[in-house]
């Protein structure tokens, strides 16, 4: 099994920039992200003291980390083989792309209404570094700046409860087979223009209908190149 990696050259400052205080959330968000982005794959053993280490931590926010990404189901422990990256839930996608419509969609009408400049300069800075990372190839980047850009766009919502349920589902959701397929970056970054032009306006039903049709093309994209169970 690989090793913990060595953290993307933008992260070195992650944990001093992220929105929750605590430290146990910072690294908690840090793997999340990390997770999502593919750079902790399905089944890969994370080992506490590595990732502190490599954090300038003590083991203890590590352990915490793990037992938030545990309960959301970001990773799985158990007495022998510690924390795992738990396995996505394919044979479920569709009922949890239609959780995601109804909840992501709540959450970025909430965000529209409480757009800021700066938090908009945020996210297309975070559009900008996607767009570098689908240039270089670097599927890592592609889709760690993707994690970013959707949370912090749901955490302007303050809706908390909806926020915490949206993790779970980012947890389960096959995002590794959706970010594989040729061609699906261009398709996002596309789809994010759209949503950003809504989002300047502080139209919150165009910014609704914006992410809807983000979340539902994805799907449609990954339901077409993967075959599901055959009895759904």
């Amino acid at each position: 099994m690989p090793g913990l990696p060595q953290p993307a050259p933008s992260s070195g400052s992650a944990l001093k920039s992220m929105a929750p205080q605590t430290k146990e959330h910072q690294v908690a968000e840090l793997l999340r992200e990390r997770i999502i982005a593919g750079t902790f794959v399905r089944g890969q053993r994370l080992k506490q003291a590595e990732i502190a280490r490599q954090l300038n931590l003590s083991i203890t926010p590590v352990r915490e980390a793990l037992r938030l990404l545990e309960a959301e189901g970001y990773v799985r422990v158990s007495s022998h083989r510690g924390a795992v990256v738990a396995p996505f839930q394919v044979d479920q996608a569709d009922e949890l792309y239609d959780l995601r419509l109804v909840l992501e969609g709540k959450l970025t009408a909430a965000a529209a209404k409480r757009m800021t400049d700066d938090a908009l300069h945020a996210l297309t800075l975070l559009q900008e570094e996607m767009c570098s990372a689908t240039e270089r190839g670097d599927r890592h980047g592609i889709r760690g700046s993707n994690f970013r850009f959707h949370f912090r766009l749901y955490e302007l919502a303050d809706l908390p409860h909806t926020l915490e349920f949206v993790r779970v589902l980012w947890a389960k959701y096959p995002f590794d087979l959706l970010g594989a397929i040729p061609g699906r970056p261009p398709v996002v970054l596309d789809e994010h223009a759209v949503l950003l032009d809504a989002l300047r306006q502080r139209d919150a039903r165009l910014a609704l209908r914006a992410m809807q049709a983000h979340i539902t093309s994805g799907h449609r994209q990954f339901t077409a190149t993967y075959t599901l169970d055959p009895g759904r």
